[in-house]
């Protein structure tokens, strides 16, 4: 969504007219437009504006702080490294480092290719089987440093690349 096709811009519209009605519309309009395109830039949230009247001070203030909302694209693959505390007692910190250092990416980047996303998330719900990864909504259990290198090979291998 780099610069905003016209046709984008009509489905964001589109959204923001499915709340017209609605008292505090901005959650469920921002939450539509993750949903479509992945995330919110400036540009998409300048249109929301001028759409809904909310500021773009505030409409950047909820983008920011619910980890939900990304101004930038994510991966194809998220990688969310619970670092909740049973997941971090039980070495999440190495696995989140791990992830980093082979990926060549810090919690919150994607890397150049748009494969990897690396996230680190307080708790998931799986503090039975820490350290937990979910990667793209399938939760990994008890992942160990030494396992990280042959989860992100099997995924690019899948992908059809390698490292």
């Amino acid at each position: 969504m780099a610069k905003l096709s016209e046709n984008a811009a009509k489905m964001i519209a589109e959204i923001c007219d499915r709340y017209k009605d609605e008292k505090t519309p901005l959650m469920m309009i921002l939450s539509d437009i993750q949903n479509e395109y992945g995330y919110i830039p400036l540009e998409v949230q300048e249109l929301v504006s001028a759409k809904t009247g909310i500021s773009v001070a505030e409409i950047y203030g909820v983008v920011t702080f619910y980890s939900f909302f990304s101004l930038e694209p994510k991966g194809k693959y998220i990688i969310g490294c619970c670092l909740g505390t049973a997941c971090y007692v039980k070495g999440a910190q190495q696995v989140i480092d791990k992830f980093s250092e082979i990926l060549k990416i810090k919690p919150g980047q994607t890397t150049e290719d748009g494969l990897f996303t690396l996230d680190a998330l307080r708790c998931i719900g799986a503090c039975g089987i820490a350290p937990a990864v979910s990667i793209s909504g399938q939760v990994h259990p008890k992942v160990s440093p030494d396992q990280v290198a042959g989860i992100i090979e099997e995924i690019r291998q899948k992908e059809g690349m390698s490292a």
